[in-house]
């Protein structure tokens, strides 16, 4: 069989071509990808803004599902064929966060497929703390959404949203979407505010109430949704200046900001609201184990509606044209490329 890699070479240049894979290191498992994700992220490479951390040429891809297909010597616990997903975090075990259980946030934390070669190939070594098993039945499309379901699982469960609470998502790219699903599925009433006509009809075909700030007062309807009290869970998912300067304005007193959305530059933030409300503000990264682990459990059990969510299944070799039509803001969610 053909062996292909998809490399990133600067300046919105990817290249597919033949390459020999290598064997796995003695603590290393081989995957074959079946399936991978387009994340925002490998968006953030392909459009230059993350030449200077990465080593080119590169091999994005982290959002992935697929089968072992060999294991390094000393790798015990895992069979060969054997379906898996990979968490695809690398901490080094020394430093301040690391020791004191916190991982996925460690100072020197190595991300797969930013930091080392990712998934966008036929054959790829990982580590093998980083894989975890799937079930035999599980669908392997479906399979590689669980990295980006556990970012919201970890969004969720650190803005502690209970049953019955009121949850405003600003923001409805695949992020977003997923922690408003992630919320609802846990009890909670969810609205999204979105100015993107394609998202806004999607998220209202999965049954959200959703709000397009640009035509209405999205403070405004807040208030009338909660009498007047505000809500209880506001997820920031934009990354937009607008949106920090609405959030504070629609939650209610003690209630939960949690910052989802990277920022180019610091945002303004109304820090006398926070203080007058006693307004709590959570910054939310990645995911932990137990994060990873409810989202495995939320696709076996097929919780979510993920074929409404992965807008197309494309080639290797069609995944330049899949960054072009995302860059471009295609009526696309999620694109997974097949290897």
């Amino acid at each position: 069989m053909n062996t292909t890699a998809a490399y990133y070479s600067g300046s919105k240049g990817i290249v597919v071509k033949n390459y020999v894979p290598n064997q796995p290191d003695p603590l290393q498992i081989q995957v074959q990808p079946a399936y991978s994700g387009i994340c925002g992220t490998d968006l953030h490479i392909f459009n230059g803004a993350m030449d200077q951390r990465v080593d080119l040429p590169h091999i994005m891809g982290h959002e992935t599902a697929g089968t072992i297909s060999a294991l390094g010597t000393k790798v015990d616990g895992f069979e060969i064929g054997q379906p898996v997903t990979i968490m695809p975090l690398n901490a080094c075990g020394k430093c301040t966060a690391c020791c004191r259980g916190l991982s996925h946030i460690c100072y020197q934390l190595e991300f797969l497929g930013i930091d080392t070669p990712g998934s966008f190939q036929s054959f790829w070594n990982v580590p093998a703390h980083t894989v975890h098993a799937l079930p035999n039945t599980a669908s392997l499309s479906h399979a590689a959404m669980i990295e980006p379901i556990a970012v919201a699982c970890h969004d969720v469960r650190l803005g502690k949203v209970m049953k019955g609470d009121r949850v405003v998502v600003l923001g409805c790219g695949p992020i977003g979407i997923l922690v408003a699903l992630v919320a609802r599925s846990i009890g909670a009433e969810v609205i999204i505010s979105e100015i993107n006509n394609f998202r806004l009809d999607l998220a209202s075909s999965l049954g959200f109430t959703v709000v397009n700030p640009n035509d209405e007062d999205l403070i405004e309807y807040v208030n009338d949704w909660t009498d007047g009290a505000g809500a209880d869970v506001i997820f920031e998912v934009t990354g937009s200046v607008s949106s920090t300067k609405t959030m504070t304005e629609l939650v209610c007193a003690r209630g939960t900001i949690v910052i989802v959305a990277i920022f180019g530059d610091p945002p303004p933030v109304d820090l006398f609201r926070l203080f007058w409300r006693e307004i709590r503000i959570v910054g939310v990264r990645v995911y932990e184990t137990q994060d990873f682990s409810q989202a495995i459990n939320l696709v076996d059990k097929n919780i979510l509606p993920l074929d409404s969510l992965i807008s197309d299944i494309r080639p290797l070799d069609e995944i330049s044209k899949s960054f072009v039509d995302l860059s471009q803001g295609a009526d696309i969610m999620k694109i997974l490329i097949e290897a």
